[in-house]
């Protein structure tokens, strides 16, 4: 089951786009497009600035997020809005036990008049992707993710297929309710670049959630303030900011305390130390620097480091202990 937003006018992309895809971006012009972009997804999603951040950490890493939360907190309503104020497209996918590969991904169909077989994309082949409860489709399906989610690529009977950049899939699964899922393998976890629960509201938040629904969907009223070029410029700027050798020796040092912890089974890999450095990356951006601090390091650990510790125990808050020590443990670089 897939549901589709189409993109923007011509005119309204070349009325949000700052920006000539071949100049490059300043820090501050990285800070308007920034503001921009959270002020007009607030207008619809009742959602914590700081969790709103970390989101944003997820696109600008070029990464992908898994969002863990119970039905109705608002986790499609995130995704929508975000493609709507970039002017992407933008697919759904509801994951059932019985949804093959191909549902996703596309398949070759033979055309009968053209005397051979055609491709026809999935409801993959969108700029912003959301599969909601991922944990629903059987391992098969879930494995047909990696490739588009690492390579931004589907290769369907031999044939490469590319994906529309910016591309940003948004999982999701329930917490809860377990039966009839099969849980993701540490392969598929490794994809997320960060995981995440919105959580409820609190009490004034639910009351103007309350407000906005009185007398319409807030999401209607949604127009673009970036275009998708305006993504890509500041994807490359994340690519630009400084992490300079203390702070790359402070991330390998908190990859190994998770290693050696006792609780760990399977520490953080050097891959994990990887997606640590780039949402660091992106986290210093949103707070508009070009240079990492500790605290950007800091701030992103729990959401990028969670999914990646297998620990002795299967229960909740597990993972997050083992971080929080491998934080405290590890002495802060000075220079």
């Amino acid at each position: 089951m897939t549901q589709t937003l189409s993109q923007a006018p011509a005119k309204e992309l070349a009325d949000v786009s700052f920006h000539s895809p071949d100049q490059g971006l300043t820090i501050e012009a990285a800070a308007v497009l920034i503001e921009r972009l959270q002020q007009n997804v607030k207008r619809a999603v009742v959602v914590e600035a700081e969790t709103l951040k970390l989101i944003l950490t997820a696109i600008l890493g070029r990464g992908h997020l898994l969002l863990e939360d119970v039905p109705g907190i608002g986790k499609t309503l995130v995704a929508k809005a975000l493609a709507r104020s970039i002017s992407a497209s933008f697919n759904r996918v509801q994951c059932t036990p019985d949804l093959l590969p191909s549902d996703i991904t596309g398949a070759s169909i033979y055309n009968q008049k053209e005397q051979r077989f055609v491709f026809v994309p999935g409801p993959l082949f969108a700029q912003f992707v959301l599969v909601d409860e991922i944990n629903r489709a059987t391992p098969r399906t879930q494995s047909s993710l990696l490739e588009s989610m690492a390579e931004r690529q589907v290769t369907v009977d031999g044939q490469q297929h590319q994906l529309e950049e910016p591309f940003f899939l948004i999982a999701t699964q329930n917490p809860v309710e377990t039966a009839g899922t099969f849980p993701l393998p540490e392969a598929q976890l490794d994809r997320f670049l960060l995981s995440l629960s919105l959580g409820y509201p609190v009490f004034e938040d639910e009351i103007l959630i309350l407000e906005r629904e009185e007398h319409g969907d807030p999401l209607q009223q949604l127009e673009p303030v970036l275009s998708p070029h305006d993504v890509l410029a500041l994807q490359s700027l994340v690519q630009t900011v400084g992490v300079v050798r203390p702070l790359k020796e402070y991330i390998v040092k908190i990859l190994t305390a998770t290693r050696h912890h006792p609780e760990a089974l399977l520490g953080v890999s050097p891959r994990g130390g990887v997606a640590l450095q780039r949402a660091a990356q992106a986290m210093a951006l949103l707070n508009h620097r070009d240079f990492v601090t500790p605290d950007d390091i800091k701030v992103v650990a729990g959401a990028v480091l969670s999914h990646r510790i297998m620990p002795h125990e299967q229960a909740a808050g597990v993972s997050q202990t083992i971080i929080e020590s491998a934080l405290t443990s590890v002495p802060i670089p000075l220079s």
